[in-house]
């Protein structure tokens, strides 16, 4: 994308920095002089994400970083990020993250064991079901970094990492992906990296890890043939959306594939 917007830089430094506050739309536009239809379309040009989502979106990442690193009750953890209703934030951190605000609160350790079950398999390639129907999603993913370990790619409904991926898999290096069978749609290609070198604290809160994601969204249609996709993995950018779903999840999901495939 040509055009960044670098005043954005500034606004979501400022988001960042106010995040217990208040933020509606008039007092993020204001921030840089601009009115508010102005400020959502740039905003959304250069993030991907309305200022709103955009904001929900850190405060559920903040969520996140509380139940794990503080003995918080989750009904004041809701209330901490703007929730009023324990069952309103259970529902969304649910629908965002893949698993209870409990459940993530208590997974490091099964995510540490499918972090080491992955690190045994070494090298694998998960069996792709042959589809003549629908669409097939190919690419490439590199790095802009040295790294070793496993890359989470994923097809998402929004340009954001939330949910469970429509079309998902794990990579065990760098190279080629392929999704098959890909319904007609529009999809935005999302991806995050795990080094063998972290802990599960690293990435049930990946702040750190390498990423990449699609601001143009893939579309998918009969008789479309979709573009090979260049993935390139990079460090965590200011205006990177935040990675909500449960990373372990996704190794756990990831592992009960292969493991039906090889009964």
């Amino acid at each position: 994308m040509g055009v960044r917007y670098s005043e954005i830089d500034a606004v979501i430094a400022y988001i960042h920095q106010h995040l217990h506050d208040p933020l509606p739309l008039s007092r993020l536009a204001g921030y840089v002089a601009y009115s508010p239809f102005h400020f959502t379309r740039i905003f959304k040009e250069r993030t991907g994400l309305s200022p709103q989502y955009y904001v929900s979106s850190l405060r559920l990442q903040k969520a996140k970083e509380l139940l794990l690193r503080t003995n918080m009750s989750i009904r004041d953890i809701g209330l901490e990020i703007g929730q009023q209703s324990l069952g309103t934030f259970t529902t969304r951190f649910t629908e965002k993250v893949g698993v209870t605000p409990s459940e993530f609160r208590n997974s490091a350790p099964q995510a540490e064991n499918h972090f080491r079950a992955l690190q045994q398999l070494k090298m694998w390639t998960e069996p792709l079901p042959e589809s003549n129907l629908f669409s097939s999603v190919e690419g490439t993913v590199r790095a802009e970094v040295p790294f070793e370990g496993i890359i989470l790619i994923g097809l998402f409904a929004k340009p954001i990492p939330e949910g469970i991926p429509l079309y998902g898999t794990l990579l065990s290096s760098l190279g080629n992906f392929r999704f098959t069978g890909v319904r007609p749609g529009v999809y935005h290609l999302m991806a995050t990296s795990v080094s063998w070198k972290m802990q599960a604290s690293d990435f049930l809160l990946p702040y750190a890890t390498l990423r990449s994601w699609s601001k143009e969204p893939i579309l998918t249609a009969p008789g479309f043939a979709v573009p090979h996709q260049e993935i390139f993995l990079h460090p965590p950018r200011l205006d990177d959306p935040p990675i909500l779903i449960s990373l372990p999840l996704l190794m756990n999901q990831f592992l009960h594939r292969m493991f039906q495939h090889s009964r």
